[in-house]
């Protein structure tokens, strides 16, 4: 259960718009042959476009801050946003834009090549996959009442570094195609305002979200990850999630060590929605997890656009617990930075 492992490539999809192969893999195997879709009747089916959704979106937890930039298209909108958090001042700022029609969005049709742009004459976004590393741009001089953000990052990701990559079904012509690249080490600069920070590898670790799909109009659902160090300086990584589609063939949940993903079934997310700031429980149906998150910060993202609406709550804190490697190691986490949220969508 939640173990069915994707073996071979191919495509995506079949010539009738079903998925070729459920499961989930370490590395990305199927060709995203979006163009396969089949979810409206034929007499609707140029519609389609309208509710196929993509981003990217890049995560860095740095010894000062964490940065986040992402762009995405969602069918009726592109969303371009950039936040960042300040780990001593707890200073939170987060700045967005919405694109009718996603006008100017290019993402790339897989996640191991290609390149992810977005700017017009207020912001730059250039995100490019190229051979064993991923370099992120970001330009945006207004950001913060001219405060402004840039940066320039490389995040090493060889090709024997493993991630989380799922495929799984969304009722019966629905699907989300996602992989999600924990622990990258981080080198280049960052840049906000008068504040600028040097990246080392040894001490700044990226991550990818990269989501490929159609969902449901209405739409739930967690999601938990962090990228770090243990005090050995070992890289360990987390990535949790829950809450839609049918994950009976497969799970996003791992450990990541050292760049190589250790699976994990089915994960419970233990918190309370009506205060996000109590602390949240992670365990497992096999024992090898028990986490729990300690919040220190809540981030808030609502976007309400009539049809288009989305309220993330994202908490921000460390974790502590432990967890089990695939060869029976139990690791000890204390004081991993983190995050987990909830989020509701109609999209």
């Amino acid at each position: 259960m939640s173990r069915t492992r994707i073996q071979a490539s191919g495509s995506l999809l079949a010539p009738d718009g079903s998925l070729a192969a459920v499961g989930w893999s370490p590395h990305p195997l199927l060709d995203c042959n979006l163009e396969r879709a089949r979810f409206y009747p034929l007499l609707f089916r140029w519609l389609q476009f309208l509710r196929v959704k993509r981003w990217d979106y890049y995560a860095l937890f740095t010894p000062r801050r964490f940065f986040s930039a992402t762009i995405a298209h969602l069918g009726y909108a592109g969303n371009i946003f950039v936040y960042t958090l300040d780990w001593e001042t707890k200073e939170l700022h987060e700045e967005g834009v919405i694109i009718p029609l996603g006008r100017g969005v290019r993402l790339p049709r897989n996640s191991q090549e290609g390149e992810s742009r977005y700017e017009d004459r207020r912001i730059r976004l250039v995100f490019r996959a190229e051979a064993g590393f991923r370099h992120l741009q970001v330009d945006w001089p207004a950001f913060h009442n001219g405060r402004g953000i840039h940066a320039d990052i490389r995040l090493e990701c060889p090709p024997e570094h493993e991630s989380m990559t799922i495929v799984i079904p969304i009722g019966k012509r629905r699907f989300y195609y996602n992989r999600k690249i924990n622990c990258l080490p981080a080198s280049g600069w960052l840049r906000y305002g008068r504040e600028e920070e040097e990246l080392r590898p040894d001490q700044t670790l990226g991550s990818l979200d990269w989501g490929r799909g159609i969902w449901e109009y209405r739409s739930f659902w967690n999601w938990a990850s962090a990228s770090g160090f243990l005090p050995d300086g070992r890289r360990i990584g987390l990535n949790l999630g829950c809450g839609f589609g049918d994950t009976s063939a497969a799970t996003e949940n791992c450990l990541v060590l050292e760049g190589k993903v250790h699976k994990l079934g089915v994960v419970h997310f233990d918190y309370r929605s009506d205060d996000f700031m109590q602390p949240w429980r992670f365990t497992d149906d096999e024992g090898r997890l028990d986490l729990t998150l300690m919040p220190f910060k809540e981030r808030v993202a609502r976007t309400n656009l009539g049809i288009l609406f989305s309220e993330v709550h994202q908490m921000f804190g460390h974790y502590e617990g432990r967890v089990v490697a695939d060869d029976g190691e139990i690791l000890s986490v204390r004081g991993l930075i983190g995050f987990a949220e909830e989020h509701r969508a109609r999209w």
